[in-house]
C-alpha cells in the first residue's frame, strides 16, 4: 500500500510538494564573505535535494542587515547580490523538489556581543538567569521601524522569487521578532501593536500581506507558528488556533507548528515548564487538537525521527512532516522510508542540568554535523556536546570580526 509520506500535496498558490517530508529551517551559521551563500551552503543542500524529501526549508535568512541571529548568518537585503542565491536555490533544487527560504528577524534574541540593533516590541530583556547576559538589552521599535522592518520582509521575499526560490516561510516561532510580539509576556506595549491578540498580530499579518503582494501568485508563501510557547502565561495553543484563523484569507499555503523560544527550548525537548517531555515529535498533541478546526494545511516539526511516528502524524490530521535533526544526522532519510529503511544511528542527547546550555550544546551538536556534510565528510552523531559546543564558539569569534568588518563597510543597491 503506498504510503502518505509519498503522496503529493497541492497548494492554494498552484504549487505542487511531491511527497509530505520537508527539511525543516536549521540556522546553519555558514554565510561566506559578505553574509551570502557559499560553497559550504551549496554543498549541504545538495546533498539533501538528492535524500528525496519533497522540500527544503533553509535556515533563517535576515531581513535587516544590522540584526542577526549569529555572525555567519545570511544577509538578504536590497543591498545582495542575487547570484549566490541563485546558486542556492539551483542546489536546492537539483534533487527535484521544492525550496523556500525563511525570513527572519530576530528582534531581542541578539547575542551580546553583536553590533547593530537589538530591538523588541518592548525593553523586555531575554530572561535565562544567569545566562542572561549572552543577550542584548533590547529598546522598544518605534512605530516607524516596524513599518520599515514590515517593508523589509517584502524586499527580501520578492528578491528571494527573483533568485529562484519557489516560496519563502515567515518566522513566527522560536522567541523570535514576530513570536515577541505574539507573546503578551513580551509584548506590554499600549499602542496598535499590542494588548489584544488581534493587535499582537497585527506586525505578522502585516508582513504576511506585504509579503503575498510582492510575489507571484504561484510562488508559495508559508508562516511558522509555535502551537505554544511553553511559558506560564505566554501564548499558547488557544492563540495559535485563532492566529492560524487569521492567516488563512491572507494567501497563506502552509502553516508549520513548532514550540518555544530561548527560554523555553521546547524544540529541543527541554521546555521551561516541562509539559511537553517526549522523545519524538515533541508537539504531536498540541498540533493534532490545531488540526481538527484549522483552514490550512500545517506541518508540525520537532522530534521526528522514525517513519512510524512520521505517519502517525500525517494520521493525526497534519499534512506535511518536518525534520531537522534527523537529515543532519541521515541526509537521506526519506529515500530510506521509501525503501523501507530506518537512520542507522542517532545524534547524542544532551542531558546537562542547565537547560539553556544543554539547548546551546545540542544546537552547536547539531551545525557540527551540517558542517561536516557541508564539507562532503559523514556526520559524527556521537561527537561529545562540549567539543561542538567549543567549536562552534570559535567559529562564532571569528565569524563576529568578519561581519564587524562587513557593518562598517558602505554598501550600494545590488
Amino acid at each position: 500500500m503506498t504510503s502518505q509520506l509519498f503522496s503529493p500535496l497541492p497548494l492554494r498558490s498552484g504549487h505542487i510538494l511531491g511527497n509530505r517530508i520537508a527539511k525543516a529551517a536549521m540556522e546553519e551559521n555558514m554565510a561566506g564573505d559578505g553574509q551570502v551563500p557559499g560553497e559550504e551552503l551549496f554543498t549541504l543542500y545538495r546533498r539533501w535535494a538528492d535524500g528525496g524529501a519533497g522540500l527544503l526549508i533553509t535556515g533563517n535568512v535576515m531581513v535587516h542587515a544590522e540584526a542577526l541571529t549569529g555572525p555567519a548568518g545570511v544577509v538578504l537585503d536590497e543591498n545582495a547580490p542575487l547570484e549566490p542565491f541563485a546558486e542556492w536555490a539551483k542546489a536546492g533544487k537539483s534533487g527535484g523538489g521544492a525550496i523556500w527560504m525563511q525570513i527572519n528577524h530576530p528582534g531581542r534574541q541578539v547575542a551580546s556581543d553583536m553590533p547593530g540593533v537589538v530591538w523588541g516590541p518592548t525593553d523586555i530583556p531575554v530572561d535565562l538567569g544567569r545566562h542572561s547576559s549572552r543577550f542584548g538589552r533590547p529598546t522598544a521599535m518605534t512605530a516607524r521601524q516596524i513599518e520599515e522592518t514590515v517593508a523589509r520582509y517584502a524586499v527580501t521575499a520578492r528578491r528571494a522569487e527573483q533568485a529562484g526560490f519557489d516560496g519563502v516561510e515567515v518566522h513566527a516561532a522560536h522567541g523570535y521578532l514576530l513570536s515577541q510580539f505574539l507573546s503578551p509576556l513580551v509584548n506590554k506595549r499600549t499602542d496598535r501593536w499590542g494588548g489584544s491578540l488581534e493587535n499582537r498580530a497585527r506586525m505578522l499579518l502585516d508582513i504576511v500581506r506585504a509579503v503575498r503582494a510582492a510575489v507571484s501568485p504561484s510562488s508559495a508563501v508559508a508562516v511558522k507558528l509555535n502551537s505554544a510557547d511553553f511559558q506560564r502565561g505566554g501564548f499558547d495553543a488557544g492563540d495559535a488556533r485563532q492566529v492560524i484563523e487569521m492567516l488563512e484569507p491572507l494567501g497563506v499555503d502552509l502553516v508549520e507548528l513548532s514550540g518555544g523560544s530561548y527560554e523555553s527550548p521546547a524544540m529541543t525537548g527541554r521546555p521551561a515548564d516541562a509539559r511537553t517531555q517526549a522523545r519524538e515529535a515533541y508537539f504531536l498533541d498540541l498540533a493534532r487538537d490545531l488540526a481538527e478546526t484549522s483552514p490550512l494545511p500545517l506541518m508540525l516539526t520537532g522530534g521526528i525521527t522514525r517513519r512510524a511516528t512520521a505517519e502517525e502524524v500525517l494520521d493525526s490530521g497534519v499534512a506535511v512532516i518536518g525534520m531537522g535533526t534527523a537529515l543532519a544526522v541521515t541526509p537521506d532519510l526519506p529515500d530510506r522510508w521509501r525503501e523501507r529503511r530506518e537512520a542507522d544511528r542517532q545524534i547524542r542527547r544532551v542531558n546537562w542540568s542547565d537547560k539553556a546550555l544543554a539547548s546551546a550544546a545540542g544546537m552547536a551538536l547539531v551545525r557540527y554535523q551540517m558542517r561536516r556534510l557541508a564539507r562532503g565528510g559523514s556526520p559524527r552523531p556521537g561527537t561529545h556536546p562540549a567539543i561542538a559546543l567549543i567549536s562552534e564558539r570559535r567559529k562564532q569569534r571569528k565569524a563576529l570580526r568578519s561581519y564587524r568588518t562587513w557593518l562598517s563597510q558602505p554598501r550600494s543597491a545590488a
